[in-house]
């Protein structure tokens, strides 16, 4: 069953909820080039791509139905499906696709691709497959089968989470790939799944009519975008660990925006239905864009002990001494034995912030249920304070194949972020691959006064932050700045505020956002944390005077 009606193509409402209008402001030629992809849909016969709904050549598609496949259309394997052409899109489409140059495209019918070629362990091209259709119940012989596939080949299977206030159904259960659910949809398919795992994994806006068959292929046209950038050498020269599977998938968990509401625990690291919250490519990118780091240390301590920061911190990851900014991932192999659990420390010198100032840290771990297995590895996520050896967060279900921790405000510090495995014979295998994305942030913005003009000027990356307005200091109050469009300059958003009269504005920090370089123009402090005051103040909304401003994130 396909996750959506199907509708006439009324075009992307929504081009920069996850970041792609930023991403081709401030990068070059990131469009999917080269990528292969595939794309299954549930109706038999009724399944195909109309290459002129989609804006693309006919010479893009190859159709596969049961033993048979041909490159032309229209043809006699099947007819267009106005869902599919839907999909297609949002997943590739000229007009308003992510992935608009992808290198081709293979379309199946559901049936043809999980008994032809899932089942049976044929290979194919794509590197990424959307999959907006479910099955409507969990199977578990489906989850192994693409489980199974995706460990063997390397290949990414994105899939719609399931109806409109269902629970979430296969083949978005399984382990290895990524189920998605829709963020603009009150009704969205919910975790966990029935044997307890975190799942969706993430969501996007859902375009068209606002289902999960529509924001599957955000997702999968950023993974395709994320595999492009990775190939070119953009996350680093080692670009068969920035292409793994485990690593695109850490990338896309760790750069989504966590939205209001959102929450987690040690035993259940994604959220219920928001998963890691909501996609954002700009975020998952510059993260790519950070490197490749690997761990620091290893230590070996006896099966269930201990593991806290140890002894003199012989080295750093990375360092903030120069920026406020630390990001990267990692592709990389941990492993325990009968006698010891195995622990890969990454250190985090997090200090160069103003007084005052505080991080948001997020790290996401993924490794794969291994083909043939029906079990995995225990691995697990600390972030420790490496001072004085206070565990400021973990993640550790003991069911899922990701694991992911987020601290909204975090002190300046030194920082052992560590990735465990559990030893004592308990194991699948004694050495497991694993992907970690991580990112500490404390974002900077300033006010300047131009003429009558205030400026609000903050970085595009880490992105998520909008402008509020409020006419007094109220968490009740405050509206975001919509009237005004922010304007992308260099690598920072600039947002002008016109002004009419002489009351002050207030510039209010708040979490993780430092106030820095900024011209006092009245009364009031200047320091980080603090306000400035600047005299002037904007009509807003029925002429309606605000006094406030602040940048915030959450602000879906």
């Amino acid at each position: 069953m396909f996750l959506g009606t199907q509708t006439t193509i009324a075009g992307s409402a929504y081009p920069d909820t996850f970041g792609l209008t930023a991403l081709r402001t401030i990068t070059t030629n990131l469009n999917g080039g080269g990528v292969y992809v595939g794309q299954a849909e549930a109706v038999a016969s009724v399944y195909e791509v109309n290459p002129a709904n989609v804006g693309q050549p006919v010479g893009l598609f190859s159709y596969i139905y049961g033993a048979s496949s041909t490159n032309g259309y229209p043809n006699t394997l099947g007819t267009d499906s106005s869902h599919s052409d839907s999909v297609g899109n949002d997943f590739y489409g000229m007009s308003f696709g992510v992935a608009t140059n992808v290198a081709h495209v293979n379309v199946y019918d559901a049936g043809t691709f999980l008994n032809y070629y899932i089942a049976a362990d044929v290979p194919i091209p794509a590197r990424v497959v959307n999959q907006s259709f479910t099955y409507g119940v969990y199977y578990d012989f489906v989850d192994q089968a693409f489980d199974n596939y995706a460990d063997q080949f390397g290949v990414l299977f994105v899939s719609g989470a399931g109806f409109n206030n269902s629970p979430i159904y296969s083949p978005a259960t399984c382990y290895n790939g990524i189920a998605v659910g829709v963020y603009n949809n009150t009704g969205s398919a919910y975790g966990p799944t029935p044997d307890g795992r975190s799942k969706p994994d993430i969501t996007a806006w859902g375009n068209q009519d606002s289902v999960s068959s529509y924001s599957t292929p955000l997702v999968s046209g950023s993974a395709a975008i994320l595999l492009q950038a990775g190939t070119r050498g953009d996350g680093g020269s080692d670009t068969n660990a920035a292409t793994n599977m485990r690593t695109i998938k850490a990338l896309l968990l760790n750069g989504a925006v966590k939205p209001v509401g959102w929450t987690n625990s040690p035993s259940a690291p994604l959220h219920t239905v928001y998963g890691a919250g909501i996609l954002n490519l700009l975020n998952s990118y510059e993260q790519l864009a950070g490197g490749k780091h690997s761990y620091a240390a290893v230590s070996l301590p006896a099966t269930g002990s201990d593991h806290s920061p140890f002894g003199s911190i012989s080295g750093f990851t990375q360092s903030a001494t120069n920026s406020c900014l630390l990001r990267g991932w990692d592709l990389d192999t941990i492993t325990s034995s009968g006698s010891s659990d195995a622990v890969n420390h990454y250190f985090f010198a997090v200090t160069n912030v103003p007084k005052g100032a505080a991080y948001t840290a997020t790290a996401t771990l993924v490794w794969n249920r291994q083909s043939g297995q029906s079990a995995i590895n225990n691995l697990g996520v600390f972030l420790y304070n490496a001072t004085n050896g206070q565990l400021v967060c973990c993640s550790t279900s003991l069911v899922d194949n990701v694991q992911h921790v987020y601290v909204p405000s975090l002190s300046p510090g030194i920082y052992d972020l560590q990735v465990w495995k559990a030893g004592g014979g308990s194991y699948v295998s004694p050495t497991e691959t694993y992907a970690l994305a991580y990112e500490f942030f404390s974002a900077k913005s300033t006010l300047t006064s131009v003429g009558t003009n205030a400026i609000i000027t903050w970085p595009v990356y880490p992105a998520g932050f909008l402008v509020e307005a409020a006419t007094n200091y109220s968490q009740q109050n405050w509206v975001v700045v919509t009237n005004y469009t922010p304007v992308i300059v260099g690598t920072s958003y600039q947002l002008t505020v016109p002004t009419i009269n002489t009351n002050s504005i207030t510039w209010v920090t708040t979490t993780n956002v430092v106030n820095t370089n900024v011209i006092n123009l009245g009364p009031g402090p200047i320091a980080p944390g603090g306000t400035t005051n600047v005299v002037s103040v904007p009509t807003y909304n029925n002429d309606l005077d605000l006094h406030y401003f602040r940048l915030r994130r959450p602000n879906l």
